[in-house]
């Protein structure tokens, strides 16, 4: 973690939170249950910011400092509101391009995956805030700084932002090899959402029940499945093609 992206010790997370910093994520060590600490999850929970419990070793590892058992990221970026951003995409006359990211979880995997969608034109890449990867030194790095140049919104549900990218006329598509249909025949060009599963189960099957098309890259050979990023370039660019 960068340090320049970490804030640790309770109050300094609790004020950081208060004067609407955007906090990543909080870790908060196992079993804490002081005053203070309840203050912090009090404020947390007002906030909806993300946050899990860890054993004291992994404070211990993210800072040498006294964290008190509460260590926070810190995002160097702003997040966009997901149906603003639609609004926007829409009165500036594009044909609608998003991604949209279900729980992947290695920054490395998102930096590549964001480097990819700022190069294909992707309008805006949408994560859930459970379950996803941290904008982090990692993630800036593994995107050459795209980061900064593409639009990320978080959401609180993956479902919700497909209802609403649907309900504004946006197909949502899921990569998956549950289906038949391969994504060399069905129809890219045209306002779509691309949604890529986590590195270990893919898309999750409650998403999948109410996307409007499911696709999938043809293998030869016997591995059965691409790392994340690379399937998601392979979608991107034939979107890419279709609409050139």
């Amino acid at each position: 973690m960068e340090k320049e992206h970490q804030i640790f010790g309770i109050r300094a997370i609790i004020e950081a939170i208060q004067a609407g910093a955007t906090v990543d994520k909080v870790y908060i060590q196992k079993e804490a249950n002081s005053e203070l600490m309840k203050d912090l999850m009090k404020v947390m929970k007002r906030g909806n910011i993300n946050f899990s419990y860890v054993p004291v070793e992994k404070l211990n590892r993210l800072t040498p400092n006294n964290h008190q058992g509460a260590v926070a990221t810190i995002s160097p970026i702003s997040f966009f509101d997901l149906e603003s951003l639609i609004e926007t995409v829409i009165e500036n006359g594009k044909k609608p391009l998003f991604l949209i990211l279900d729980q992947i979880s290695d920054a490395r995997n998102f930096g590549a995956i964001i480097r990819t969608a700022e190069c294909t034109g992707v309008n805006g890449i949408i994560v859930q805030k459970a379950g996803s990867a941290a904008v982090n030194g990692d993630t800036v790095k593994t995107s050459a700084g795209a980061v900064f140049n593409i639009p990320i919104c978080k959401v609180e549900h993956i479902k919700d932002a497909i209802f609403l990218l649907q309900a504004s006329g946006i197909k949502t598509v899921a990569a998956t090899e549950k289906t038949d249909q391969n994504i060399y025949d069905i129809s890219l060009n045209e306002p779509i959402a691309i949604i890529m599963g986590s590195e270990d189960r893919g898309v999750n099957p409650s998403v999948l029940k109410i996307v409007d098309e499911k696709a999938k890259l043809p293998m030869f050979g016997t591995i059965g499945s691409l790392n994340v990023s690379v399937a998601c370039g392979a979608f991107l660019y034939e979107a890419v093609r279709q609409r050139s």
